[in-house]
């Protein structure tokens, strides 16, 4: 599941992602989550129409400080980063259509 997708390594490197790209986005997922299979089914597709977005995947599970931080219970969620300021984020517990990922992506 998501094998097309760079994944978060450290905290640390969180940190230093979100300084150094002018567009990321984080996708917030697990690998028991039925709809973040959903969603792996379209993400890729969706990825390549935003080549000036970095994508990164941040297993929930290896990862519950940020997820916590950034106030993300239900997944899979997104935050996006420009110039290392939050600008936008789809955090819902709810499957997301790729319609709806398309829109969020649009407002980064």
């Amino acid at each position: 599941m998501f094998n097309y997708i760079e994944k978060l390594n450290s905290i640390e490197q969180f940190k230093v992602l979100k300084e150094e790209n002018e567009k990321i986005v984080f996708v917030f997922s697990a690998s028991w989550c039925p709809d973040c299979i959903m969603l792996d089914r379209y993400l890729e597709e969706t990825m390549n129409k935003f080549p000036e977005i970095k994508f990164i995947y941040v297993n929930r599970d290896d990862y519950p400080e940020i997820s916590q931080a950034l106030d993300i219970f239900g997944i899979p969620s997104f935050v996006g980063y420009k110039n290392n300021v939050e600008v936008s984020r789809f955090v819902s517990r709810l499957a997301k259509t790729q319609k709806e990922v398309e829109q969020f992506l649009e407002k980064i």
